[in-house]
């Protein structure tokens, strides 16, 4: 695969030199921005996929719910409905996408919309709903909205400053892009990541001249729509494991490092399950002797197979900051959102 990727080189030259002349013609006014009269939080990554955008939204969420009245406006990937879209009761995945439904089904204080228009999409928005605040779900590079503050997302283990432009990296484009962001989060962290190491990735970063905060994914009790199950008792318990995400590997090692028994079944993210998939799924689980058992997946999974699959668990996740960085964030996005408010 490295070498398929090192012969796809000047493939990536070319689509540098693409995204570069894009970006400067946005940088210039050549191509048109718009911008908002409300504050419009743009959370997204350099790189494709994996780096915990839902995460950090409902974190974002969390912080300003209580004091703003907040949208979230998403593309709405894979979804099967074209257009803006405001989510309400009667939509299911397939209609408006995983993550989008997975906001709105958590937090009941907040609109959610989907539209692969941002500009249409928030300007919508602030018409039908009056929001005081938007945030941009994973739309870091779509520069026809100017956002009023950029959240930069990078994993722990591996830094956009190591990774090279698509087909040949994973970047969607050049690392100059990181100019444009606000904050810099360092995403996936181990939870006893050392001074000396934070200090190390803070010497890759510098150059940008953003502020780094670094996080981890905390999980919560095992839930179902019905149950729910502490985390130290799924050692008692046979696990039939379902993930359609981008990166499964951090779950991966939670529930080994838990000493949980589990089979794995992976699928590809953003993954709309079919109906062979789902009686597999059940077959694998009904084959399982043991009298505990349950199949257990995703929050963003959850979403798209409650309605399908019996005996249905899922893991929450969330994004914690380490040390002391918790109260810096907040504090420059709170005041960032009172100095905007129009």
């Amino acid at each position: 695969m490295k070498f398929v990727r090192f012969l796809l080189f000047p493939f990536a030259i070319m689509y540098d030199v693409v995204t570069t002349i894009r970006n400067l013609f946005f940088d210039v006014g050549i191509f048109k921005q718009t911008s908002f009269k409300i504050p419009v939080v743009v959370v997204g990554n350099l790189s494709v996929g994996g780096t915990g955008k839902t995460p950090q939204i409902e974190y974002l969420i969390r912080l300003l719910q209580d004091q703003f009245k907040v949208a979230v406006l998403s593309r709405g990937y894979k979804r099967e409905t074209t257009g803006f879209v405001l989510l309400n009761d009667t939509h299911i995945a397939l209609d408006v996408g995983d993550e989008p439904l997975q906001y709105f089904k958590k937090f009941k204080k907040i609109d959610v919309a989907v539209d692969a228009n941002r500009v249409e999409g928030i300007q919508k928005l602030i018409n039908d709903k009056s929001p005081e605040l938007v945030l941009l779900d994973d739309a870091y590079q779509h520069r026809k909205v100017k956002g009023s503050f950029y959240v930069l997302l990078t994993k722990f283990d591996d830094l956009f400053t190591d990774d090279f432009l698509l087909p040949t990296g994973n970047l969607r484009e050049s690392r100059g892009g990181a100019k444009r962001a606000n904050v810099i989060v360092v995403t996936k962290c181990p939870e006893d990541l050392s001074h000396q190491k934070q200090e190390t990735i803070q010497r890759k970063l510098e150059k940008y001249q953003k502020e780094v905060f670094f996080t981890t994914i905390t999980y919560g009790a095992i839930l179902s729509s019905k149950d729910v199950i502490p985390i130290d008792d799924l050692k008692e318990y046979t696990i039939v494991l379902i993930t359609g995400i981008a990166n499964p590997k951090p779950l991966l090692g939670f529930l080994s490092d838990k000493k949980i028994n589990y089979k794995h079944l992976q699928f590809a993210d953003h993954h709309n399950f079919s109906s062979i998939e789902i009686e597999n799924i059940q077959q694998e689980f009904d084959a399982i002797s043991s009298a505990k058992k349950i199949i257990l997946t995703t929050e963003k999974d959850f979403v798209r197979l409650e309605k399908s699959i019996e005996n249905l668990f899922y893991i929450p996740i969330e994004t914690s900051f380490l040390e002391n960085q918790k109260d810096r964030f907040d504090e420059m996005v709170m005041s960032h959102i009172q100095q905007n408010q129009s």
